[in-house]
């Protein structure tokens, strides 16, 4: 596990995650009105830290090892609504008002762009 930056996350939500090898967790970002899904990045102590405080999303770059608040260069923001841990502790629900673009190619939600075809379940009664 890498060396955890320095933040001023409140140690008891701290205590709950679980974090992987890079202490990273995901983080799912949803419309807050709609429940429409947008966007999963990726989050480490201090972005959580940073999104509880600011009202804005900031995630942690993989790619670039540095954090990122969302819409800072696009214009596309996501303004913070809610922020849930869930019972695993292992992922994070943010839900926002998005303004713009949540997907990096343009697109409302990263995940319209490759719909796969599914045998559709129904439950049993």
């Amino acid at each position: 596990m890498s060396a955890p930056r320095p933040t001023a996350l409140d140690p008891a939500i701290s205590a709950r995650l679980k974090r992987d090898e890079h202490g990273l967790f995901p983080a799912v970002a949803q419309q807050w009105d709609s429940g429409e899904v947008l966007m999963v990045g990726w989050m480490d102590d201090e972005a959580l830290h940073r999104t509880l405080t600011t009202g804005r999303c900031t995630y942690w770059s993989r790619s670039r090892q540095e954090y990122w608040v969302k819409g800072e260069t696009s214009g596309h923001q996501q303004w913070v609504k809610a922020v849930a841990l869930d019972c695993d502790g292992d992922t994070v629900l943010v839900q926002v008002d998005q303004l713009g673009a949540a997907c990096h190619t343009g697109d409302r939600t990263c995940f319209d762009a490759d719909i796969l075809d599914v045998v559709v379940g129904v439950p049993s009664r």
